[in-house]
């Protein structure tokens, strides 16, 4: 996702863009493919940063980059961090917590994206974020590279909280999704015609545009892989535990992605829930 994302923010020229990655191989990728300027950790001199932008696989890489390798060291007084990784609330405590970040306030946002691969590519993604007010205009700017809707949803941890939501409502729906698709070519019907006649009334949803075709041909290489929907899952059936919250659905939706990935599929793309179904 950061990929395509920093190959967005390259086409600014109000912006000096460095970038950093922890595996060589797509790096040195991108620095042949777009504009900017390699980050090296070990050999940064007295670079300081007005912010960084962030988007990482989870809670420990977060915390590894920022902490462990001191890149909020590099950052100067009153910048910002917006981390489009989808986390925990505790990761953004534990942020918050580091002394540099108080001493020399800066600003941090949780800004989790919705869209995949696709809206990173084409630069449409969603973002939904949490943060305090003094730096929103700037930031937004900066998102507009990649991203065609961003929302501030209030404090910091609303970002994520809404990104939860985003999750839940995604799995119900693959859910139902596929058991709609199964029911219907077990039932011999022209599936083709099937979701011609159903997308556009209240069945409609992004997944169906989207991925019914790939799914009836139980092709499964589409972006945002089931580990990954294994790790958001848990994350929101972990917090609405505060809530005294049941989420049946979502609960069942989990064991159904945690089948997969046990048997080898964590790499496919979420619609291959349907695999599940007998």
């Amino acid at each position: 996702m950061g990929y395509p994302m920093a190959g967005h923010l390259s086409k600014n020229e109000n912006i000096d863009l460095f970038v950093y990655n922890r595996s060589p191989d797509p790096l040195g990728n991108w620095l042949n493919k777009y504009k900017g300027t390699e980050f090296i950790l070990n050999n940064s001199g007295d670079i300081e940063f007005d912010g960084f932008i962030v988007c990482l696989k989870d809670d420990a890489a977060i915390k590894d980059v920022l902490v462990n390798k001191m890149l909020i060291s590099k950052l100067k007084n009153k910048a910002f961090i917006i981390d489009h990784s989808t986390t925990s609330l505790e990761l953004i405590s534990s942020i918050n917590s580091v002394k540099e970040m108080s001493d020399k306030s800066i600003s941090f946002y949780d800004a989790p994206i919705s869209g995949g691969e696709a809206g990173a590519v084409n630069g449409t993604l969603s973002v939904m974020f949490g943060g305090p007010p003094e730096k929103i205009t700037s930031i937004k700017k900066l998102m507009k590279s990649y991203s065609s809707s961003i929302v501030h949803i209030g404090p910091s941890g609303h970002g994520q909280l809404t990104k939860m939501v985003n999750q839940l409502c995604i799995a119900g729906l693959l859910q139902g999704l596929s058991e709609g698709m199964v029911f219907g070519r077990e039932s011999k019907l022209n599936m083709s015609k099937v979701f011609d006649a159903i997308s556009n009334g209240a069945a409609q949803s992004w997944q169906m545009n989207n991925r019914y075709k790939s799914m009836l041909r139980d092709e499964f290489n589409f972006g945002f892989a089931v580990d990954l929907m294994i790790k958001d899952l848990k994350i929101a059936l972990n917090e609405s535990k505060n809530n005294q919250l049941d989420l049946k659905i979502s609960k069942e939706v989990l064991k159904n992605y945690q089948n997969l990935s046990d048997n080898g599929n964590g790499d496919l793309d979420t619609s291959s829930l349907i695999k599940i179904i007998k």
